[in-house]
């Protein structure tokens, strides 16, 4: 998180005429760039095209095959992936295009976003124009981006040895990443547009407040449940709701021995437990609503990214529920994807208010 901090050791020196509203909207630009980032991903995932490419070049690799005889180096290596041995065997090169593209787009998008970011934190670094406190702050979210492509690679080379399905952790941790770096970005944006802190001295507008932070964590924490369910393929499970093919908790929720490996690769507890996340949200964002209209002293911004948030995440359990009773359709499940995105910007946007 930002800093107002009244040292900027990456600028050199203060800036004569600080350019917070520049710095925030290149951020939020950003900002809009990750979130397409998350839904590509998604997409990627639900087209099976996230092995495609077999190789992590991070320069050679900018440009497509462009060639019939680069096209079929590609496919060559693909076929010597467990994937296309166990899943795709016979697919042809039209086929593998098709998927190809996708994780193309996936890893272009993810270089864009790298020069989206270089490029104007170094015009801004040379005219000095970083605000106080912010330049390690924006190092910091640039590693973070080195870090995510580093994690997305690791994630694809755990499909590619043995088994022709990535990790559910590496997955998740990737997924997981890319929240944190959404996050982190966004409050670091809405706090150079916004960099007045609000004195609450009310006990309920301080409730308020730790309900706000609170929100944010269990969003994110629903988010890690999503990219298990993802990741094990549970949505394609115990496709009913609210009952779950007839029960509440599902007689297969503790088949799995050791009992703790039941909420990593059970299709029945990572689905349960993905439900019951969404059941806590159901009930705690309505608290945290009426809490930011009751109590005093609380932002017209807190209340109205409150408002926000509420129709957003009644929104969200729609699409999720029709996502899992039409067992999972791309379109569905990307919007469901992007929703999830959507209500964690929200929460972060109310938590920011009352920081």
């Amino acid at each position: 998180m930002a800093s107002t901090a009244p040292s900027s050791v990456i600028a050199g020196r203060a800036p004569a005429a600080t350019s917070r509203g520049a710095v925030a909207a290149w951020l939020l630009a950003c900002c809009a760039l990750v979130f397409a980032m998350i839904v590509v991903g998604g997409v990627t995932r639900l087209t099976h095209s996230g092995l495609s490419i077999t190789e992590w070049q991070p320069i050679v690799g900018t440009l497509p095959p462009l060639s019939a005889e680069d096209w079929q180096v590609a496919f060559d290596k693909y076929r010597q992936t467990p994937e296309y041995r166990e899943v795709n065997r016979g697919m042809t090169l039209e086929a593998f295009k098709g998927i190809f593209w996708w994780e193309y787009f996936h890893r272009l998008l993810g270089r864009l976003i790298g020069v989206a970011f270089l490029v104007p934190f170094l015009w801004f670094l040379v005219r000095r124009r970083i605000p106080e406190g912010y330049g390690w702050p924006l190092v910091g979210l640039f590693v973070l981006g080195g870090l995510q492509g580093a994690m997305g690679w690791y994630m694809v080379k755990s499909g590619l040895v043995d088994d022709p399905r990535v990790s559910q952790f590496r997955l998740t941790a990737h997924l997981g990443l890319a929240f944190v770096i959404l996050g982190a970005m966004l409050w670091t944006a809405l706090s150079l547009l916004d960099p007045k802190r609000v004195r609450l001295t009310d006990a309920r507008a301080r409730s308020a407040r730790r309900w706000a932070f609170a929100i944010v964590v269990l969003v994110f924490a629903m988010v890690l449940t999503g990219g298990l369910v993802a990741g094990i393929r549970a949505g394609f499970a115990y496709n009913t709701f609210p009952l779950m093919n007839g029960r509440f908790v599902p007689p297969e929720i503790f088949m799995i021995e050791p009992a703790w490996r039941n909420f990593f690769w059970n299709m029945a507890t990572v689905q349960f437990d993905h439900r019951i996340g969404a059941y806590v949200l159901a009930l705690l964002v309505p608290v945290l609503w009426w809490k930011l209209r009751r109590a005093p002293q609380i932002p017209a911004s807190a209340e109205k990214a409150g408002n926000a948030l509420l129709a957003m995440l009644a929104v969200q359990i729609v699409l999720g529920i029709a996502t899992l009773l039409a067992v999972v359709p791309l379109s569905l499940a990307a919007l469901h994807q992007a929703g999830a995105v959507v209500v964690f910007a929200l929460a972060v946007r109310v938590a920011h208010a009352l920081r």
